[in-house]
């Protein structure tokens, strides 16, 4: 007994002398750091950060490949943990929900088959995409439900996810699971950013917005007896409800399905039903914004296209300026509009919700006189963004009238073509010219500027040689004047130092290559100053441009592009607008395109929208009849009874609550193919 006491006694001591000198010999050193980071993350191991557990996000963490921010099941307390002991800072950011856009789920949808298979929605998809018509619906197996790791998605009657938002983290494990990418991250910069795309629900009304406001929703929360909400719904993309509710074109309404039926809902007229609700309770419903950023950026401009930037910008969690030249705010809608249409004060009241937002305005303050770009990005603008209108906005800001001495030129070194013929001895020219478009006016021009002294003198044109209309003799002559005419064109970016312009980058067209031209001078075919974004050049360092009287470096860039035309290039494309914006709802649109690409721009991304943004060319499902709808009466818009038009009342009165009601349950609460069936038909 003794014997084997003694035996093992031996073995063990041998055993941990051994594994004390393996311990030394192997010993790995792990940094304080990297226990303190995996005692700090939660352990899910969900792989919202896009890292295959915890553990691998600490390492990403700790070498600076992962930021403080990147779990998303902590949110923001972790993050600021994680920062504190990185020694790094972080900015609050908004949470990512789960949201599924499609609208009727099996039950209420229209189908190819019935499915008896594994109740798993890849499976499903594997036959003929799915049992749905539609293409990209949701085919209701739960498959998100079931991969969510905070059980944060059940699955409702309606054969639709819904999602627990108190639960939900933001993780999007249930977006990489779903097969059909029904089932998205959402979130207030997510929904500003985002243009629509092919492989999500949208209904025709929608996508004939140029805002882009969810009316389905808006309507139907008008439906439900939820009026605030529906204002809400509006904001999301239209800061100017009662103003748009009096005066938009409507080509949403040319869309609905309801033509083919009877008559389309009155949407314009519900979206002002909504609004006027929101001024009799006196009470500014504002729309989510996200977390300060405190970045400041310049907009020049108070008229709806530069508001509307505002206002989206101050969304994103920005703090945004705006120098009005005018002593008022709002442009050609205070100047061009009759009061029989729209009044001072409905345009004041959506003008106050913008300023709620946190905008913040300064009239009667002129580019060019009382500040320049180079002057506000010294002060501390990260970008400066122009919405300064076109010739109207422009006759507006002189009073109604131009002469002689009425020449602007808020970009340095850029004139308006127009301008320029018109007035040559206006204008000093330097040595390098570039004339952008104008046809036969461009080749008189560049006359004019030879004459003037101008030495390099360069004509650019969007068109190819091929399919230009311009007169061979007339090129010729230029040639022999030494003046450069490049066809297949688009300019990309200016870029200057301190209040003078010195180059500008063109792409050919066809093969998309880049080049530069050395410049003093910019003359444009077009009745407005192209709405470009102004930043600090990226060889623009910060001692040179605070600690200094050195000039700045500059470059300015284009918004993208509206969707319809998102893969067109360039200045003066097909598409862009040249003069004033067809109606105030598509200066919102831009608007909000705008306030998206300096967000872009800030965080170093190119400003640009998906491969698959809906557009012209765009293979979008749709339906050319309905079906078991039955007939419902358009509500009429009643009108004001005043004969004297010096009494300057409304002459459209607006819908009365059960107006609205009506004319709300006329709405077919469509999705990309499906929609209500009244059944009675």
């Amino acid at each position: 007994m003794i014997e084997a006491l003694i035996t093992m006694g031996g073995l063990g001591a041998v055993i941990g002398v051994v594994l004390a000198t393996a311990s030394k010999i192997f010993y790995v050193f792990e940094d304080p750091k990297m226990l303190e980071i995996k005692d700090a993350l939660p352990g899910a191991n969900c792989g919202g950060c896009g890292l295959p557990g915890c553990a691998a996000n600490a390492e990403a963490i700790l070498a600076g490949e992962a930021g403080a921010d990147s779990c998303m099941v902590g949110g923001p307390d972790l993050a600021h943990i994680l920062a504190e002991i990185m020694g790094v800072t972080v900015e609050d950011k908004e949470p990512d929900i789960a949201a599924s856009s499609c609208t009727y789920g099996i039950p209420g949808a229209d189908l190819k088959y019935i499915y008896n298979g594994l109740s798993n929605c890849r499976a499903a998809t594997l036959l003929g995409g799915g049992m749905k018509v539609c293409t990209i619906g949701c085919v209701g197996l739960g498959s998100c439900a079931k991969a969510c790791p905070f059980n944060a998605i059940t699955m409702k009657e309606t054969g639709l996810p819904s999602v627990d938002e108190k639960r939900c983290t933001g993780c999007g494990v249930c977006e990489n699971v779903c097969p059909k990418h029904i089932i998205t991250l959402s979130s207030v910069t997510r929904r500003i950013m985002r243009e629509y795309t092919t492989d999500e629900c949208t209904t025709p009304c929608q996508r004939a917005c140029p805002a882009g406001i969810n009316i389905r929703e808006y309507i139907k929360q008008i439906s439900l007896g939820n009026h605030l909400k529906a204002v809400q719904v509006i904001k999301e993309r239209n800061p100017f409800p009662a103003v748009i509710g009096r005066i938009c074109p409507r080509p949403c309404e040319d869309e609905c399905r309801r033509k083919y039926i009877d008559e389309p809902v009155a949407i314009n007229f519900l979206k002002r039903y909504a609004a006027d609700v929101e001024k009799e309770i006196d009470k500014k419903i504002l729309p989510f914004k996200a977390p300060a950023t405190h970045r400041k950026i310049a907009i020049i401009g108070g008229g709806v296209d530069g508001l509307s930037t505002a206002f989206f910008l101050a969304r994103l969690g920005h703090s945004p300026m705006v120098y009005e030249a005018t002593p008022s705010l709002g442009g050609l809608l205070r100047y061009a509009i009759s009061v029989l249409r729209l009044s001072d004060e409905v345009l004041d009241r959506d003008i106050e919700g913008i300023l709620e937002m946190g905008v913040k305005v300064q009239t009667e303050k002129i580019l060019g006189r009382d500040f320049t770009i180079s002057s506000l990005l010294k002060e501390g603008f990260e970008s400066v963004s122009l919405a300064l209108g076109g010739w109207d906005s422009s006759l507006a800001r002189l009073g109604g009238t131009r002469n002689d001495s009425d020449i602007e030129e808020p970009i340095p070194g850029t004139i308006l073509l127009m301008d320029f013929i018109k007035h040559p001895d206006r204008f000093s020219l330097k040595s390098n010219v570039v004339i952008v478009g104008g046809g036969e006016l461009a080749l008189k021009a560049a006359g004019i500027c030879k004459d003037s002294g101008a030495k390099n003198i360069t004509i650019l044109f969007r068109s190819s040689m091929k399919t230009s209309t311009l007169d061979p003799e007339h090129l010729e002559e230029l040639v022999q004047k030494n003046i450069k005419v490049i066809f297949n064109t688009g300019i990309v970016r200016l870029s200057g130092k301190g209040d003078d312009l010195q180059e500008l980058q063109y792409v050919d067209l066809d093969t998309l290559s880049k080049y530069s031209i050395p410049l003093h001078n910019l003359l444009i075919a077009s009745g407005r100053f192209p709405d470009f974004i102004f930043k600090k050049s990226e060889t623009e360092t910060s001692e040179s441009s605070e600690t200094t009287d050195a000039p700045l470096l500059w470059e300015g860039l284009e918004p993208y592009k509206r969707p319809a035309y998102h893969k067109e290039t360039g200045l003066l494309a097909k598409g862009d607008t040249l003069t004033d914006f067809q109606g105030t709802i598509h200066a919102i649109g831009a608007g909000r395109r705008a306030a998206a690409s300096i967000h872009q721009l800030m965080y170093g991304i190119s400003p640009s929208v998906s491969e698959i943004v809906v557009a012209r060319e765009s293979d979008v499902q749709n339906v050319d009849h309905v079906e078991t709808v039955a007939e419902s009466v358009r509500q009429i818009m009643p009108l004001s009874d005043a004969k004297d038009p010096s009494a300057f009342q409304e002459i459209e009165k607006g819908f009365t609550e059960e107006m609205a009601d009506a004319e709300s349950k006329r709405c077919l609460q469509c999705g990309l193919i499906c929609y209500q069936h009244s059944g009675n038909a």
